[in-house]
């Protein structure tokens, strides 16, 4: 049982503005036992439970200063919200049964108007991007980077777009452009990852292969952490700029930039020459770049709350553990124990196992 509780704005107690109204108001639930009627006459309870129990909504939907006992996590006061969470009870058939309508519409259209040598424009970008150099290296490079221009460019421009157009309308275009650009640079290094000039050769060295596969295997747990919310993704629901803090977070602020670094270093380790040095430079050069613009771009939507989050977490892994700024709770294993987390296990042993299959299709498509 629980005692709801209306707060004004009005009151005495300080709360985030989102700019646009004056008036922002709370839904506390108190659980059973501290719903005695006295409990408010004592200031201190009134904020400890604003501090334990509230859920203080943001102007784009998403939240901060959420903490909830009921999730799993020991009840800490969280600035961001809680990672990976997915509840099967609040999950609607209807939305899951558009997401994959969604999907194969997206790779049908993708197939016909990228991949398909018929049909496509994949083929003639390749050929365009080729004829800048001779240089393998320097292709993959220019490849990598109109990528980057386009993803990281939409994404600045996300808050203004989304104004004029609406959120799940630009979320299909950035989709559209990016993503046929991602595949065109997969494609690319699967099918050149071995031209270049070889700068060392280490295959077989004993448990070489055993450390890039495990170093392989751990960046896709770093890599993903914003695409938990597929319905998001897919918007089927609308998309939003979530500040997540719990699960990987914690370790680093940056996890996809630590997981690409992660998949760079093992793979160019692996291959050992040129074209696969200059993949992982562009794409480490990406990520940099990411950190920087992704920590403007929250601070620029959150604000203080932002701040809050920055100050006891990093984006070198571990650092804001080591020094104290970040107190992982004694249930912390529990953060993970999550189906998204599973999801991605099944989804990288299965990429795994498909590597034959991606490196035939790419051939077949001689990009």
């Amino acid at each position: 049982m629980a005692t709801s509780l209306l707060i004004s704005s009005s009151s005495s107690l300080l709360l985030p503005s989102n700019g646009r109204n004056n008036v922002r108001s709370l839904s506390v639930r108190v659980p059973s036992s501290l719903s005695s009627p006295n409990l408010f006459k004592n200031p201190s309870n009134s904020l400890r439970l604003l501090k334990f129990y509230c859920r203080i909504p943001h102007a784009d939907g998403t939240s901060i200063g959420k903490t909830d006992t009921e999730d799993g996590i020991s009840g800490e006061s969280l600035t961001g919200e809680d990672s990976a969470k997915f509840e099967l009870g609040e999950q609607k058939i209807s939305s899951w049964i558009y997401f994959v309508g969604i999907l194969g519409a997206v790779l049908f259209a993708l197939d016909i108007l990228w991949i398909e040598p018929s049909t496509g424009y994949g083929a003639a970008f390749i050929n365009s991007v080729s004829g800048i150099s001779e240089s393998k290296e320097v292709i993959m490079l220019v490849l990598i980077f109109i990528f980057a221009l386009v993803h990281s460019g939409m994404a600045s421009l996300r808050d203004t777009c989304e104004k004029l157009m609406g959120k799940r309308a630009y979320r299909v275009l950035f989709a559209g452009l990016s993503l046929p650009l991602a595949v065109s640079t997969v494609v690319y290094f699967i099918n050149h990852r071995y031209d270049g000039t070889q700068l060392w050769q280490v295959q077989s060295i004993p448990g070489l292969h055993e450390l890039v596969w495990i170093s392989n295997f751990i960046s896709f747990f770093f890599l993903y952490p914003s695409t938990f919310n597929l319905l998001e993704v897919a918007a089927v629901d609308k998309p939003k700029l979530h500040l997540w803090e719990t699960g990987i977070m914690r370790i680093t602020r940056h996890p996809q930039m630590v997981g690409q670094v992660m998949w760079c270093l093992a793979h160019t380790l692996w291959i050992g020459n040129s074209v696969a040095a200059a993949a992982s430079v562009g794409l480490i050069g990406h990520h940099l770049f990411g950190v920087w613009n992704g920590d403007r771009r929250l601070k620029t939507r959150y604000g203080e709350a932002f701040d809050a989050l920055k100050s006891r977490t990093s984006v070198i892994p571990f650092a804001a553990i080591l020094d104290g700024r970040q107190k992982l709770p004694k249930d912390y294993y529990k953060e993970f124990i999550r189906l998204p987390y599973l999801t991605i296990t099944a989804l990288t042993l299965g990429a795994y196992f498909a590597h034959p299959i991606m490196q035939a299709s790419s051939f077949n498509l001689h990009w």
